[in-house]
């Protein structure tokens, strides 16, 4: 039986259909850009100390000794304490000049009237409208943590029904919710329905990104998916991302920084009547005549004549029964083969999704600049994407995956090496980490699909991008504990990452395959452990169950 390829060579790699879908499709990522990390601004930590009430009668100089400086600094005030005011009262109609004792004996007590924020950088934040500091500070990361438990859960919801109901109305259905949970947001009444709505927001985000790059890599041809993968789909993201920092300079109110970037959502509702539903999947679905009819109108639209007849009796027939068979979630632990490759995916992408979130959060807290220190890292990521597509063309998946995270891995762990004067170095690897970092996440998109078949790839890039969720789950608490230690996340970080370069080593290669349609042609891809077909070992054990059963 020929591939889905072979049968669909006639309509060429580059025509103005593909053109189209590559430019629509990438289009559809830009808000993702931004929508993800735009926490980075929403959630920030303005400067902030306790409030003083006003009805106190001190004096200007007793106003600036009621808050105790940080032990070990002569600059730096505390901003989770202040002396005890009734102290302070007493002692001021004593001590007209507070310079005549030493105040830093007075007892201290929590800020029980609130807190001043810096309004420098900010008109306002999450932190500064509902107090998220001090003995609340737990609640910043937990922000961001439940957004990415709500990617999580549309990330594996979607990949189940985008599977049985269609890529398309699992990609349009996640950029709505994205988009309309996104305007509720601004209304939040408090902290609580804040998180509520990020969680929805959180759903869609994600989830629409690996609709469109199923839907892409089911539709363009052999030599355009990579191409569409690292550079289409990515680069969009990063411009995205970059758009982030420049809109956050002159919108210093969370409030209306979320409005303004949830608009663009709403130019996308035309695609719906330009990108069609993947060929790939509805032949798998036995829906036979809209897959030809899509085909035909790719062909009429690079100005190509169809062949009378696209599949013989025999693939009409082969297709048919295979439309049958159901596939759900366990057939990606079903062999022993699809087995290893699925818990190896798991690891690598929750370890490159600490990565990524971690190096992109903490871009508040390097010295400089916050908004160019976000646009840096933001427009890093562009070379980035490059650097993938070239690794992809001439290294193959495997060792380009490893070895950008080998050297990812071994640039964080320098980081702690770096003294504490050098500021500029420490950014510097930063960036380089990020853009190592960003290379390797543009690679595991490319070669995941690569890997799972046509029945069950969409559930297997879900998956994988659920374990990528979990990772990010927990990176906001890598980067809170650069509060303690600020090179303690980059330790843990580079560890984890020269683990994942060793796990990728374990995976097949896939350069230069075709895209699998079934299972069975997944077990014919050889162990780098083993160096023997994962299926024959697979085989043999149906076989022998098979044996047993005939006997009985």
């Amino acid at each position: 039986m020929r591939d889905y390829d072979e049968v669909t060579a006639f309509l060429g790699e580059w025509g103005p259909f593909q053109k189209m879908i590559f430019f629509l499709l990438s289009a559809s990522i830009f808000p993702n850009g931004f929508c993800g990390l735009s926490i980075v601004f929403v959630g920030d930590i303005p400067e902030h100390r306790c409030s003083i009430p006003g009805n106190l009668n001190l004096s200007q100089a007793w106003m600036n000794r009621t808050i105790p400086l940080v032990p070990g600094t002569q600059i730096q005030y505390s901003q989770c304490s202040r002396y005890r005011l009734d102290v302070i009262r007493n002692l001021s109609e004593v001590f007209p000049d507070p310079d005549l004792l030493n105040v830093s004996g007075i007892e201290e007590e929590p800020c029980l009237d609130g807190w001043e924020y810096s309004r420098d950088q900010y008109t306002s934040t999450i932190v500064s409208e509902w107090d998220l500091v001090c003995n609340n500070d737990w609640k910043g990361p937990f922000s961001m943590s439940v957004f990415f438990l709500g990617v999580l859960v549309g990330t594996f919801i979607a990949g189940q029904l985008s599977d049985r109901f269609g890529r398309k109305s699992v990609w349009f259905g996640t950029m709505a919710v994205q988009t309309g949970f996104t305007m509720i947001q601004v209304f939040s009444p408090n902290w609580e329905i804040f998180c509520v709505l990020n969680f929805f927001v959180g759903i869609g985000q994600i989830s629409n990104y690996v609709a469109a790059f199923v839907i892409g890599s089911e539709v363009l041809g052999k030599s355009i998916r990579v191409v569409y993968s690292t550079l289409g789909l990515c680069i969009s993201y990063a411009i995205g991302y970059m758009f982030l920092p420049f809109i956050a300079y002159f919108i210093r109110s969370w409030r209306m920084l979320l409005f303004i970037l949830s608009l663009p959502g709403l130019l996308y509702i035309p695609l719906w009547w330009f990108v069609p539903e993947s060929p790939r999947w509805l032949l798998h679905k036995g829906r036979i005549q809209e897959a030809e009819a899509i085909i035909q109108h790719m062909a009429r639209k690079n100005g190509i004549t169809p062949p009378p007849v696209l599949f013989n009796d025999l693939e009409l027939e082969e297709m048919k029964a295979k439309s049958v068979i159901s596939h759900t979630i366990i057939h990606l632990v079903k062999t022993s083969n699809i087995r290893a490759i699925t818990i190896i995916n798991f690891l690598v992408w929750m370890i490159l999704s600490i990565e990524y979130y971690g190096l992109s959060l903490s871009t508040p807290n390097l010295n400089g600049n916050a908004y160019l220190n976000c646009f840096f890292s933001a427009a890093i990521e562009v070379p980035a994407y490059t650097a993938a597509w070239l690794l992809l063309q001439r290294l193959g998946r495997r060792f380009s995956l490893s070895g950008a995270l080998f050297l990812g891995g071994g640039v964080l762990f320098f980081i702690r090496l770096v003294p504490s004067d050098l500021s500029a170095l420490t950014t510097t690897l930063v960036m380089v980490g990020k853009f190592v970092i960003t290379s390797a996440f543009s690679i595991v998109y490319v070669y995941t699909a690569e890997l799972y078949p046509t029945v069950v790839r969409n559930m297997g890039v879900g998956v994988s991008t659920m374990a990528s969720r979990t990772g990010s789950i927990i990176s906001p608490y890598f980067v809170y504990l650069g509060a303690y230690n600020e090179l303690l996340p980059f330790i843990l970080m580079g560890g984890l990452t020269i683990l994942s370069a060793v796990l990728v080593l374990f995976l097949p290669e896939t350069i230069n395959n075709s895209l699998l349609e079934t299972i069975d042609q997944m077990q014919d891809i050889k162990c780098f452990k083993f160096r023997t077909p994962c299926s024959n070992q697979d085989r043999s054990v149906q076989n022998e169950m098979g044996e047993k059963s005939d006997g009985h």
